[in-house]
């Protein structure tokens, strides 16, 4: 009776976030409901006035507040904005180099974000009116943004893999050594579609470097130090062993206000808005995770883990069919689902399987990620798309913008390939 009540908990949720529901409320109300039938009302009650706790009195999870900070300050402080012009001065020579530009600017951008969103629209508003303007197919500029915003969740400090590591108990430093590997893979596939896409169709991308730069290299350097800093600050002690992954959270939101305040670009308006967005973002993943934990152990309780668990074992697929799977999953929950209501309610069955076949779950994290962040790309919900619309919109149309970023999706359907393929991808830098 337990596994069966277990498995219409999982329709019903499917069904309500289909029905687009909030996910948070859809696990919470799911959970709630499956234990009530299971074990009474006051077992209920009782998950419900503890999980809270449980799961939010993690030391760990403090970093998603301070990286989130670090961000948004950098963010509305202006500190990167030199990115995208110090980027030209390297690749603007090149067919296709302000679009490429645009992407190595938003791998930068990355380093002191952890937002795909934030990403793509910090990058949207300088980026694409310098493309449309320059010859590029207003289309392609708008997707090869909305492509690059995605670095902003591959590259670290990304707070999917925070999260990712807090729930799967895994070390969040070695995630986040992944998903430099693969961030910058993501990068070079995007820049090797932009430099093809000049070469069949200089219609679309103009083959030949448009204008002259417009920064000299000592003026894109004095304009990027603030991120430079940063990041050998946060990263350099975090990868070092000195800085746990809260501890450099909170010397980066520390050193982005300092710098901001010293260069005088942090005003009361600027740090007030950073503040409200650090503290609704964390809100909301907070009560996500929340609702996934109560699911969780909804899922535990009733069998339903175990059960899939054993009929998958005794399915005994091959690691290529068991990956096939879990890509299709992903890919079909992307279409209509946010990364971290898709992730938090996928992991609970998909853990002890992984675990089962003995699969790395650092480099299953990093590969998870790039996988929810090629639904920020993807019709019809894809998050990015619209953050795209609303800062460019007088650019293209949202079916242009879904046109545009279509050759990238490619790119990323090959990368995944590549890290299944070849798990030492990912793994070459957290083995050291």
């Amino acid at each position: 009776m337990s596994v069966a009540t277990g498995f219409y908990g999982l329709i019903i949720l499917l069904v309500l976030l289909a029905l687009r529901v909030p996910v948070a409320l859809a696990l919470v109300s799911v959970s709630l409901g499956g234990m009530t039938m299971m074990f009474g009302w006051n077992t209920a009650i009782g998950m419900l006035s503890s999980t809270p706790y449980e799961f939010i009195a993690k030391w760990t999870l403090s970093a998603v507040p301070m990286f989130l900070l670090m961000g948004f300050v950098c963010y509305h402080a202006g500190l990167t904005n030199g990115l995208f012009n110090a980027a030209k001065v390297v690749f603007r020579w090149l067919p296709g180099g302000v679009a490429i530009s645009s992407i190595f600017a938003s791998s930068g951008f990355a380093a002191v974000s952890g937002s795909s969103v934030a990403c793509s629209a910090a990058m949207g508003r300088i980026a694409i009116p310098e493309m449309v303007k320059g010859g590029y197919k207003p289309s392609f500029a708008c997707g090869t943004i909305a492509a690059g915003g995605t670095i902003g969740a591959l590259i670290p400090p990304s707070i999917l893999m925070i999260v990712y590591g807090v729930f799967a108990q895994v070390s969040i430093t070695q995630v986040f050594l992944g998903g430099i590997t693969i961030g910058l893979l993501t990068a070079v596939s995007y820049c090797i579609v932009i430099l093809v896409v000049s070469w069949l169709r200089p219609d679309i991308v103009p083959r030949e470097a448009v204008g002259a730069r417009e920064v000299s290299p000592r003026q894109a350097l004095l304009d990027i130090w603030p991120v430079l800093a940063l990041g050998v600050l946060v990263f350099g002690g975090l990868f070092s062993g000195f800085f746990t992954a809260t501890e450099a959270g909170a010397v980066g939101a520390a050193g982005a206000i300092l710098i901001g305040l010293v260069l005088r670009r942090l005003n009361g308006r600027a740090m007030k808005a950073a503040l409200l967005e650090t503290l609704s973002t964390t809100s909301a993943l907070l009560i996500i995770g929340v609702g996934a934990s109560m699911f969780t152990m909804f899922l535990s309780l009733s069998g339903v883990a175990g059960y899939i668990t054993g009929a998958v074992s005794g399915w005994d697929p091959t690691y290529l069919e068991l990956m096939l799977v879990v890509v299709l999953i992903y890919l079909f929950l992307g279409l209509f689902m946010e990364p971290f209501g898709a992730m938090l309610v996928t992991l609970p069955v998909l853990l002890p399987i992984f675990e089962l076949y003995d699969v790395s779950l650092i480099w299953f994290g990093v590969l998870l990620v790039k996988l929810l962040e090629i639904g920020m790309i993807t019709p019809p919900v894809g998050m990015n798309i619209f953050v795209i619309k609303g800062v460019a919109g007088q650019y293209a149309s949202l079916m242009d913008i879904f046109r545009g970023v279509s050759t990238f999706l490619v790119a990323d359907i090959l990368v995944v390939a590549l890290v299944i393929f070849y798990p030492q991808i990912v793994l070459v830098l957290t083995s050291g």
